[in-house]
């Protein structure tokens, strides 16, 4: 679970006190409320891994929407209520449940102290393996210890054994029936809310993989499916990166409108900003650095279609997502405003669950377009070009408050051989293995990005060069130890890397150069060290 128990409770409690001022209301305002909060609630639970909560939570979604119209037009009959509220409260139980069978706390993963600099995986994820070929999945059992993840081995027929505290249960169908492998799978979803379950071994066919997906997996791998890439998902899942909540630029002339809107947006989970002026649009997207904007068509003194005319003049804003909001049913009005740089058009009375799906589908495809532009493909950390930004603002970072500053440039030892010897899907997996090491030890304060082939630059801010050696001496030490494998062989990689303290006098390319001359003072003192580069070089 990478939510809190105190946050999973609390998100409950708020969710039983909508359903009830609600049903003592019984008025359609309150319908509307209730309902989005049971739409977050949805999302929430699918968002923090907890597959099983949210199948249940979804289906309780599914039941309140079909009931907006009716809503809308007379009370609910009593029943009806009656079953509602069950089913509410049913869901509150078993998120209660599973709060205080989870009681412990989960610590960060990563030391945001600048004392303390070397951040110890303390909590371990479990994950467990149910298959009847145990030496088939022994390589990657051993493999993904390295990365602080306690992995079991069951057989099918010992499902009793099974830790309740397991993160991903993957289910091998090689060795049993498809019946026993579906039957499985449907008996882990009902007893694991919070487990992910992975289907493995399966036949590459439509049919096979939807009726695993309907018994329940949330992944399934196909048999021709290389170990390094189920690793993959396995470290992923078992991570604890959360995203920033989603933020909405609303400009909307009418104060009401706007504190709605605003209203919704919150019970979604996102944060907003709202201008009633066209003329403070660039200004507030300046500061705010939205996801979207929430556009009225009819603003004073302009149309919405106008203000957007001017944004996309602006090359920084040219991809952020444009939803109008109308009462104008005009066809013709709506296909212009799409045509000049909208991207969705929504009428007014709107419905509020329809309007938060909206504009939470336009920003994750916003923010995933954002990665491939900043982000490096394989191992998903920063690329090259960002990771030289990312310097610059550091140094105004440390420069504006005072604080000290590193710069480190690592490589991997040796890597041309690791490809001539294995290949390059195997040198990919090494390079991906060094970036999960790097973001699990990392602090949340630093940044880490690939900087080229198996090059990693890591930016460590309010970090002397002491402070900065002994993070990166440590990670040395265990990179060393991971053991790679493929087609019954096993090797080890590791890396040299450079360390460059900031100055004032240093830019931040001077200050990545001085680290780059480190590392290759590290590599001429014989590899698989860590060098530094004094201030005064």
């Amino acid at each position: 679970m990478t939510c809190s128990p105190a946050e999973l409770k609390k998100k409950g409690d708020d969710f039983r006190l909508k359903w009830e001022a609600f049903d003592s209301r019984a008025d359609f305002d309150g319908f509307v409320e209730f309902a989005v909060m049971a739409s977050s609630v949805s999302e929430f639970l699918g968002a923090h891994g907890l597959p099983g909560l949210h199948a249940s939570a979804h289906a309780l979604e599914k039941e309140v929407l079909s009931l907006f119209d009716a809503c809308s037009q007379q009370e609910l009959a009593p029943a009806t209520r009656a079953q509602l509220g069950a089913q509410v409260y049913a869901l509150c139980a078993s998120l209660r449940a599973f709060v205080q069978g989870n009681t412990a706390s989960i610590a960060e993963r990563r030391v945001a102290s600048a004392q303390a600099l070397i951040a110890e995986l303390r909590v371990h994820k479990k994950i467990c393996f149910l298959t009847e070929t145990p030496h088939a999945w022994s390589d990657l059992t051993q493999q993904v210890a390295y990365f602080g993840i306690q992995a079991q081995t069951l057989s099918l027929k010992n499902l009793d054994a099974l830790d309740p505290s397991v993160s991903i249960v993957l289910v091998d169908s090689q060795g049993c029936g498809a019946g026993v492998f579906l039957a499985t799978v449907q008996a882990l979803r009902k007893r694991f809310a919070h487990s992910q379950l992975i289907g493995l071994n399966l036949t590459d066919d439509f049919d096979t993989f939807n009726r695993a997906l309907g018994a329940g997996c949330d992944f399934c791998f196909a048999a021709s499916t290389a170990h390094f890439s189920i690793m993959g998902t396995i470290v992923k899942w078992c991570g604890n990166e959360e995203e920033p909540a989603y933020r909405v630029l609303v400009v909307e002339d009418s104060k009401t409108a706007s504190a709605s809107i605003r209203r919704t947006l919150s019970e979604g989970g996102m944060e907003s900003v709202a201008v009633s002026q066209p003329q403070e649009v660039l200004g507030s997207l300046q500061a705010f650095d939205p996801d979207m904007i929430l556009m009225d068509m009819y603003l004073a003194g302009c149309t919405g279609l106008e203000v957007t005319r001017v944004i996309r003049q602006h090359a920084e804003f040219l991809s952020i997502p444009v939803v109008y909001l109308s009462a104008d049913t005009n066809v013709a009005l709506q296909v212009d405003a799409l045509r000049l740089g909208g991207d969705h058009f929504l009428t007014k009375p709107f419905n509020p669950v329809v309007l938060n799906a909206v504009v939470k589908s336009k920003i994750e495809r916003y923010r995933a377009l954002r990665r491939s532009m900043f982000f490096d493909s394989l191992t998903g950390l920063l690329n090259h070009t960002t990771c030289k930004q990312r310097v610059s603002l550091a140094i105004a970072a440390a420069q504006a408050q005072g604080q000290a500053l590193c710069v480190a440039m690592l490589d991997i030892d040796h890597f041309k051989q690791v490809n001539d010897s294995y290949g390059h899907a195997v040198g990919d997996h090494v390079i991906r293995s060094m970036a999960w090491l790097l973001k699990q030890r990392l602090r949340k304060t630093d940044e880490v990005g690939r900087y080229g082939g198996e090059e990693f630059l890591v930016v460590l801010s309010s970090s002397s060069a002491a402070q900065a050696q002994q993070l990166l001496d440590a990670i040395r030490v265990d990179f060393s130890m991971i053991r790679q494998t493929q087609l019954g062989a096993s090797f080890s990689c590791t890396f040299s890397a450079g360390i460059a303290q900031w100055t004032p006098a240093l830019s931040a390319e001077e200050l990545v150069k001085q680290a780059d001359a480190a590392l290759y003072q590290a590599k001429r003192a014989g590899r698989n060290q860590v060098a530094l580069q004094h201030p005064h070089v």
